[in-house]
């Protein structure tokens, strides 16, 4: 893979998964990402224990960690201090990235504002990451993936089924992995920018922000037409009876995406073996299907409820209306398509010896998937960063060390 950020030089300051995932994304294209963590615990992730969220796998490793951080150099520093403070701006000095997810009034006890930043590196981009925005009241009030982006956001309303008694529960980090690719693509134009103007710029993105840019359709909708008058359809009466889930006979599900219900309309019913359907007065056209979609659709289940995904799976592959199987995230995994074009990329565990499977940024340039490697152990890296990146002799990094400045 082409390197587009090779000798762009990242300071990330950050926890969890939202802002680290936007270095993971810089490190992919090339940047020299140094994560900067806590020289006693690390990134509070590294301790996460919910569910299995915490759990290691095959060589020891945290997938909740792993994915985020991979393609990194880990700094164990404490910016509390004034060492710390002043290491981590000698590094911001030499820098083109700062990278934060901390709020406004923690970077003004740690001395670690635009402004203090800028004094230590005039060109440098800062970039954050925030749960409701940098302005309003609440731009101080920590925010994670679940609460400003899938709950505030909207999100969580918009997918619960009408019938259901509780919105859904969101995936680990659901909105986290996209955010951080939207503050990469930020900084991304921050550079482009800097290279043309010779001004550094300010990026922000927000989680409330990115759930906002995501449901544009329904904002956009609710404010012409009244929230009251937004579609809400369930599988039972979809619009569009092949815009819908379909059960297999074993339990598994197919989904039908054919927008124009007529041009794919005679395909379906060859594929159910039903040419009845394509006569019916009920359903013979896309004004009829739609009038009698309850009883179009449960037609539908009849039939595909009738055999397996196997069987289904070769009838459909020669349809030409997109379909698809609703695939679990191990099928994902060995999903063909997915290998072939290196979505999931192979990386060596601390072991030396487990393979484990990443998930790389969906960007590829020169038609070459990114080579990725490990996420770093917490401070793995302090002497080579204070030694080659500093030009510090090994008394001063010991002296930092007696002091707790580093690990």
């Amino acid at each position: 893979m082409t390197g587009v950020m090779d000798g762009v030089k990242v300071i990330e300051v950050a926890s969890w998964t939202f802002v680290p995932a936007a270095g993971a994304v810089l490190a992919d294209w090339g940047a020299d990402v140094i994560k900067v963590e806590d020289p006693e615990k690390g990134d509070p992730q590294r301790g996460l224990s919910v569910g299995n969220i915490g759990s290691k796998g095959a060589g020891g490793v945290s997938f909740i960690v792993e994915q985020p951080n991979r393609g990194k150099r880990s700094l164990g520093l404490n910016i509390g201090t004034e060492q710390g403070r002043e290491v981590l701006l000698k590094l911001v000095a030499k820098a083109d990235v700062f990278l934060t997810n901390l709020l406004p009034d923690r970077l003004e006890r740690l001395k670690l504002t635009v402004e203090d930043v800028r004094a230590a590196n005039p060109n440098i981009i800062f970039a954050r990451g925030t749960g409701f925005g940098v302005r309003g009241e609440d731009a101080s009030k920590a925010g994670f993936d679940g609460s400003s982006y899938f709950s505030r956001g909207g999100i969580a309303h918009m997918l619960k089924e009408l019938d259901a008694p509780w919105p859904p529960m969101q995936r680990p980090a659901f909105g986290d992995i996209v955010g951080g690719f939207a503050i990469a693509s930020g900084i991304a134009g921050a550079l482009y920018k800097r290279e043309r103007t010779g001004e550094p710029s300010i990026v922000d993105v927000s989680l409330l922000g990115l759930a906002a840019w995501q449901l544009a359709p329904d904002i956009v909708a609710a404010g012409l037409m009244g929230e009251e008058n937004l579609s809400r359809f369930s599988t039972d009466d979809m619009p569009n009876p092949i815009v819908n889930y379909y059960k297999t006979q074993d339990g598994r599900y197919v989904q039908l995406m054919m927008l124009q219900a007529d041009r794919f309309w005679p395909e379906v019913t060859e594929l159910i073996e039903r040419p009845d359907m394509l006569t019916d007065e009920r359903f013979a056209t896309g004004p009829a299907r739609f009038q009698n979609r309850v009883e179009c659709i449960a037609e539908l289940r009849k039939a595909f409820e009738s055999k397996p995904l196997s069987e289904w799976r070769e009838r459909m592959a020669k349809l030409e209306g997109a379909w698809a199987v609703v695939q679990t995230p191990g099928e994902v995994l060995t999903d063909p398509q997915v290998v072939a074009n290196g979505y999931v990329r192979p990386v060596l565990a601390p072991d030396g010896e487990t393979q484990v499977s990443l998930v790389a940024n969906p960007v590829q340039y020169d038609e070459t998937p990114p080579d990725l490697t490990r996420a770093p152990g917490a401070g793995e890296h302090t002497d080579e960063i204070l030694e080659q990146e500093l030009g510090l002799d090994w008394d001063a990094i010991i002296a930092l060390k007696v002091a707790g400045v580093v690990n």
